[in-house]
């Protein structure tokens, strides 16, 4: 993550990821914008709904909404509490982008083993022997690892992975993510068992560091909440809605969800969006991988009814950096910057700005939005 980059804890961790293989080493803190999968492309949804989408690989039949009706049955999952694995002797699995990415960030990583095939941040995590998707594991691939830990977002599989990893005496953490506070209870909870503590406070103060400054900024602005839909997939359409970590990080960027019922994922129709008339659409059907007008919500421009959204008349369909802002991960800072600039634009004072690359397709963020009562 941005932040990361920057900090003076950044530790240059040497062990290799395998023992016995000559493997690059996990740098704690290394960030490169990468993706989040989630059912038929890349990383584009949260936590586990993000973790099957990445285009091109295998696991791709799995599509958005089975993801995302898997996430909205399963609920949330806590840890289970067992003693944590010494870090010496620690060899951990991770099934999701953002399991992964928070192990590294803690300057755990040099216990990684195993990776799903989603995982693709940090870079060096692709070295990484693979055990399957979030939807898809094969419990013999991760039982041939040898892993003390498997964790992960809980997916389809739901409870019964959790069982049969544990019947083989594989201890598991299958936190929550769909808050901040959750996402920073998960940093913890992985700092305790990976004798990581000093690594997990440094990556929540980092999130707590980005986010502070979004709110500084969006309070100097001093404008109304902008209306705002942030948008998963196109057919159907799958919206961010109240309980998700998503409609957190509009309301802490100074916006208004006009999702305000059908759960965490609901899925609507054009006809409904028309009638929320939102100011602003964060388009989160792309990632910077697929960058090059991979957007299926921009190629809809035209469209019957699309067309007719007063957000795409006025040239407010704003991409965002799905990357780190729909990744339930250590980067999550980032990505509250990320939505930050998609709904104020890039003008948006924050600090730190040179860690915080331009919201994609900045230059379109110059339409100016109607005043509305604040709520």
């Amino acid at each position: 993550m941005a932040d990361e980059r920057r900090s003076s804890t950044r530790s240059a961790a040497g062990a290799a990821l395998l023992p016995g293989a000559a493997r690059p080493a996990l740098l704690p803190g290394a960030a490169r914008p990468a993706l989040l999968p989630g059912a038929a492309r890349p990383a584009l949804l949260p936590g586990a709904v993000r973790a099957s989408l990445l285009p091109g690989a295998p696991g791709r039949a799995l599509s958005r909404r089975a993801a995302l009706a898997g996430l909205a049955a399963l609920g949330l999952a806590a840890c289970e509490r067992t003693a944590p694995a010494r870090a010496a002797g620690a060899r951990v699995v991770s099934l999701s982008p953002s399991t992964t990415e928070a192990v590294c960030a803690i300057g755990a990583g040099a216990a990684l083993v195993g990776r799903s095939r989603y995982c693709d941040h940090p870079p060096e995590v692709l070295g990484l022997p693979s055990v399957g998707g979030y939807a898809d594991p094969s419990i013999e691939a991760i039982i041939a690892l040898s892993p003390t830990l498997v964790v992960g977002a809980r997916g389809p599989a739901g409870p019964a992975l959790d069982e049969s990893l544990r019947a083989h005496g594989i201890a598991t953490c299958f936190p929550g993510t769909e808050s901040l506070a959750q996402i920073e209870d998960m940093l913890t909870e992985l700092g305790r068992r990976l004798d990581a503590a000093p690594g997990a406070e440094q990556a929540i103060g980092r999130i707590r560091a980005r986010r502070r400054a979004v709110e500084q900024a969006v309070a100097a602005k001093g404008a109304p909440r902008v209306r705002a839909a942030l948008l998963f997939d196109t057919s159907p359409l799958f919206v961010a809605g109240p309980g998700s970590f998503p409609d957190e990080l509009i309301r802490l960027a100074g916006g208004e969800n006009v999702i305000a019922r059908g759960g965490a994922y609901p899925s609507i129709s054009v006809e409904q969006l028309l009638a929320l008339d939102p100011d602003v659409l964060l388009d989160g059907t792309s990632s910077d991988a697929d960058a090059q007008g991979a957007s299926r919500l921009a190629a809809l421009r035209d469209a019957p009814g699309w067309r007719s959204l007063r957000a795409v008349r006025e040239g407010r369909l704003r991409p965002l950096n799905t990357d780190v802002a729909l990744r339930p991960g250590p980067r999550i800072g980032d990505g509250l910057a990320s939505v930050a600039r998609a709904l104020h634009g890039d003008a948006l004072a924050l600090s730190g700005d040179a860690a915080v690359p331009p919201s994609p397709g900045g230059a379109g963020l110059a339409a100016p939005l109607p005043r509305t009562e604040a709520p």
